[in-house]
C-alpha cells in the first residue's frame, strides 16, 4: 500500500474544496506542498498535490472528476 496523486491544483479555493469533499466521504489524504509559499516569501506558490491511499484512488478520482467536468483516471495496473 502506498499514497498516489489523486489531484494537482494551484488554486487555494479549489483546495479548500476538495479537502472538504474528501474529508466528508472519509477519504483520508496528505497534501503536499500546501504551506510551502508562506515559508519563502517572495517565491510564487507551488502546486499542491492530493495524495490519498491507493486503494482509495477509484473512490476518490470519481468524486474529484465531477469538479472538472471530466471523467475519473483510470487506475494504472500495478
Amino acid at each position: 500500500m502506498g499514497l498516489v496523486t489523486v489531484l494537482e491544483t494551484g488554486s487555494p479555493g479549489e483546495l479548500a474544496f476538495v479537502k472538504s469533499l474528501l474529508d466528508g466521504n472519509g477519504i483520508a489524504y496528505v497534501v503536499r506542498n500546501e504551506h510551502f509559499g508562506s515559508l519563502y516569501s517572495g517565491v510564487a506558490s507551488l502546486a499542491c498535490a492530493v495524495l490519498v491511499q491507493d486503494w482509495e484512488l477509484e473512490r476518490a478520482a470519481i468524486l474529484l472528476s465531477k469538479l472538472r467536468d471530466g471523467p475519473a483516471p483510470e487506475r494504472e495496473a500495478g
